[in-house]
């Protein structure tokens, strides 16, 4: 079969890789309809996450038809439209039964790396590098999906494929982010990124009963998307004091809630963002935490800040000092998908939480070399680049 793979640092190609099969008898296989390009990725792409090997096939956002179930497959049927979510859970340890998903001691068949790098390890992820299960991606025309009655789901007739792509991570990990940092009804929420995840979580955080909710980026074609498609007040901080502007917004006192949506490769401007830069292209840093230094300074004392965006190790110039005198709470996790999927089909059945714009570019699986260029140098107003394995 033909799929995407990682050649080298900011290099992938597609090539003829063997077909997946089943290997356990919780497996499905799955011929892949949908498939995009995450903000993540880029950091697999560019090197910065551990252990990919040449050959690696990569992405884990996807949808697909069941073509094949394992035999101990008790709920999914050849034929099923299903929706997959990006973290391998078992359904049964005891972070699983918590709901805690992406930190399933099962998901992932080689902790060790992760053991080291982070004290304990979480649980697998597809595409995401030998660090993280070293599971074949969803970039591909066929893909494996162990326990797959955990991490498969039915998508409802009144929902397209475009439209349930996105529950598979953006939609999922940005609701996380809105419920995880405790956003009640009357909150103000702020978000930082405007790519699919910042959206989704501002959307969720709306849903949840946020009274104002405001979005910061700086590229016009997302914050266009976030007034037009969300609903949320936008900040461009290429054109003012971020922090300034949510004092004033919030009455002097600073958002309840703030949600870190962009990660380890924050732009920012000034000398600060290019302090960050050239660490980390020295590789002195893996991570740029422009972003969450951000959000832990503009928070209201008391309130509570979510780190969604993709980390992987020490970050330089933590504000510390302000999390703890501020009293915040700082959470952050990899998404636990299969908590918060039926919920989101659901309001997309509905109407009430939309995508499809989200896919600005769609292509064949053939061009997903200049997808990810346009994704990563965000050309032509680029925010996801979608992939179709079958045309």
């Amino acid at each position: 079969m033909r799929a995407v793979t990682w050649q080298g640092v900011n290099e992938v190609g597609v090539e003829t890789v063997p077909d997946p099969t089943i290997l356990n008898d919780h497996d499905v296989v799955l011929r892949v309809t949908r498939t995009t390009t995450c903000g993540s990725d880029l950091h697999l792409i560019g090197g910065y996450i551990p252990a990919m090997r040449t050959g690696d096939v990569i992405g884990h956002e996807f949808l697909g038809e069941v073509v094949e179930v394992g035999p101990g497959v008790r709920d999914r049927r050849v034929g099923d439209r299903v929706v997959v979510n990006s973290f391998v859970a078992c359904g049964h340890c005891w972070y699983c039964r918590q709901e805690l998903y992406s930190l399933c001691d099962n998901g992932n068949p080689d902790p060790g790396i992760t053991e080291g790098l982070w004290g304990q390890s979480p649980g697998g992820c597809f595409g995401y590098s030998h660090a993280m299960g070293g599971f074949a991606g969803s970039h591909a025309e066929y893909v494996r999906v162990p326990y797959a009655d955990v991490g498969t789901f039915v998508v409802p007739d009144e929902v397209s494929d475009d439209r349930a792509l996105f529950a598979s991570d953006a939609v999922s990990t940005g609701w996380m982010g809105a419920d995880l940092a405790g956003t009640k009804p009357g909150d103000t929420v702020a978000v930082w990124g405007a790519g699919g995840v910042g959206q989704m979580a501002a959307r969720a955080a709306m849903l949840l009963g946020a009274e104002q909710v405001h979005v910061i980026d700086r590229l016009p074609e997302r914050l266009e998307q976030v007034r037009r498609h969300v609903g949320a007040e936008v900040i461009d901080y290429s054109t003012t004091d971020v922090m300034a502007e949510l004092r004033e917004r919030t009455g002097g006192r600073g958002p309840d809630v703030c949600i870190e949506a962009v990660g380890m490769e924050a732009h920012s401007t000034g000398v600060q963002g290019v302090y960050d830069q050239v660490k980390q292209q020295l590789r002195l840093q893996t991570d740029r935490p422009s972003a969450v230094r951000e959000a832990i300074l503009a928070c209201r004392k008391g309130g509570s800040v979510f780190v969604l965006g993709v980390f992987a190790g020490p970050v330089d110039k933590f504000p510390l000092g302000a999390a703890m005198n501020k009293g915040l709470t700082l959470r952050g996790a990899q998404v636990h998908g299969q908590r918060y999927t039926p919920r989101i089909l659901e309001h997309m059945a509905r109407g009430e939480l939309v995508t499809e714009h989200l896919a600005t570019h769609v292509m064949p699986l053939e061009d997903a070399a200049r997808g990810y260029r346009m994704f990563k140098d965000k050309e032509d107003g680029c925010v996801r680049a979608v992939f179709l394995p079958h045309g």
